[in-house]
């Protein structure tokens, strides 16, 4: 049986208390404060403690009293789509969908909008009541509740999230708060000490500690992510908890685990909080997270491969293939480089290139050390937007009356793209108004347009602004293409 990737927010529908591990249902008793809170800019943290000397064994007991209080429950409510269920089993798949799926001709049991409330959890990291979480915690939330280690409780406001590093940012009204210390993930070693604190299965302030396994892991779908791999036990409802080291600063936020079961099984991912902070930056400031994109899809090095290309190592990102009219094309990058450095810093492995890359800031120039012909040489590129994960194509036209197509959509992951065979496309991700009422569904992948091929949002919007009465629209759906035509007029 192959180990699936885990999501650990407890997701809760209306029809009962269900946990994404399957384990047994319970409540969760909490009420809300409505006050809604103001957004302020975050005040200054407490300095990092320095990492404990090697061999001395941290004191977990004076880190949970200091900075457990700082340690909140994160709960939401909102509306889901169901029937096919979510890969993070935040939702109950139907039974008939979990035994007919993949027979021909099965096309799934009609979604619906079903309540559901979740659990998660998040810390503070601003005496003023800035609070930071995993994004799937808050994902399709209409409702957030805090809850602090005191049983007081707070509405929230969603300042922003970021599904590419599965960071959000809250806020809720209140002085005077415990703040956690930040610390440095650079700092952490292999076999280092670290305690993660949070409410798994709604137990709240729930300790575990574990020792750092290995660093820097890529994972399917979280390129950008290079993550800290513990064996800290986290199960769901963990999402958005602190990972404490040694010295009790926060390094990282647990977001994942590898499990049969849904439950933990021995290897947990954090998300570096450094990488947490300049997501945090973005969000404060603007609302919202970018992120660069270089333009190429990349793959790791084997013997083999290194010796093809005339490497002594393995070591480095081979550039497998280059987007048109990308950064990478334009600054001269060609299938088959290998890239050795990114600003002095080396490659060892493909996954540093996305985290490196994706973590930069748009337009930031970056020199790569490429291996091109049995040579090194060094080419200068300056980074490009990267599509947000949803990109809104609820097109409209100017002027009142404009025509409005009502879907949100984004790019195929590669993923998907090899899942799927598909070449291109735009994944519906919700429907309303005018494609809704044509009968397009989450989950239908938008091919063409009035015959013209999709790639990105902005193909939509220039057929939309010409104001047509009617679109077709090329989809394809369940592994089946059809025309969809959608009335605008």
């Amino acid at each position: 049986m192959n180990l699936t990737l885990k999501p650990l927010a407890l997701s809760l529908l209306s029809a009962g208390l269900v946990l994404s591990s399957g384990v047994g249902a319970f409540e969760l008793p909490w009420s809300k404060n409505k006050d809604k809170p103001a957004v302020t800019a975050p005040v200054a943290v407490q300095a990092p403690a320095a990492p404990l000397p090697p061999g001395v064994v941290p004191n977990y007991r004076a880190i949970v009293q200091q900075y457990g209080p700082a340690v909140v429950g994160v709960t939401v409510e909102g509306t889901r789509r169901t029937g096919a269920g979510d890969d993070d089993g935040s939702a109950v798949p139907d039974p008939l969908q979990r035994f007919f799926r993949g027979l021909p001709g099965w096309r799934g049991m009609p979604d619906a909008q079903q309540p559901f409330r979740g659990q998660g959890s998040g810390f503070i990291v601003s005496d003023d009541g800035l609070i930071l979480t995993n994004a799937h915690v808050v994902r399709d939330a209409k409702e957030v509740t805090v809850r602090l280690a005191d049983r007081r409780e707070y509405a929230a406001k969603v300042l922003g999230s970021d599904a590419r590093t599965d960071i959000a940012v809250l806020r809720i009204s209140a002085k005077g708060l415990p703040a956690v210390r930040l610390g440095d993930p650079k700092s952490l070693m292999v076999g280092d000490h670290v305690l993660a604190i949070g409410a798994p299965y709604g137990l709240e302030q729930t300790a575990t500690s574990g020792i750092v396994s290995a660093k820097g892991r890529s994972l399917p779908g979280d390129a950008f992510v290079p993550f800290i791999q513990t064996d800290a036990a986290v199960n769901p409802g963990n999402s958005g908890g602190p990972l404490f080291d040694a010295a009790g600063n926060v390094v990282g936020i647990n977001s994942q685990i590898y499990s049969r079961t849904g439950g933990f099984q021995g290897v947990s991912f954090a998300i570096p909080i450094d990488v947490a902070l300049k997501v945090r930056d973005q969000i404060v400031a603007t609302g919202k997270a970018q992120h660069a994109k270089l333009g190429v899809s990349v793959q790791d090095l084997n013997q083999s491969l290194a010796e093809s290309f005339g490497l002594k190592r393995p070591d480095g990102a081979l550039i497998a293939g280059v987007e048109p009219k990308s950064p990478a094309a334009a600054a001269g990058l060609k299938s088959g480089d290998v890239i050795l450095q990114i600003d002095g810093d080396p490659v060892i492995q493909a996954g540093g290139v996305s985290s490196r890359i994706g973590l930069s800031a748009p337009g930031q120039k970056v020199k790569l050390k490429v291996w091109r012909d049995n040579a090194e040489r060094d080419i200068e590129v300056t980074l490009g937007t990267a599509r947000g994960e949803t990109e809104a194509a609820a097109a409209t036209s100017g002027g009142e009356g404009g025509a409005k197509l009502g879907l949100a959509l984004r790019p195929l992951t590669r993923e998907e793209r090899q899942q799927s065979q598909l070449e291109q496309g735009l994944l519906v991700q919700g429907a309303q108004g005018a494609a809704a009422r044509a009968g397009l569904e989450q989950g239908d992948v938008v091919l063409a347009i009035n015959g013209k091929p999709v790639n990105s949002v902005d193909d939509i919007k220039r057929v939309i602004d010409a104001k047509p009465k009617n679109v077709a629209l090329l989809i394809w759906r369940n592994g089946d293409r059809l025309f969809v035509p959608v009335p605008l007029g």
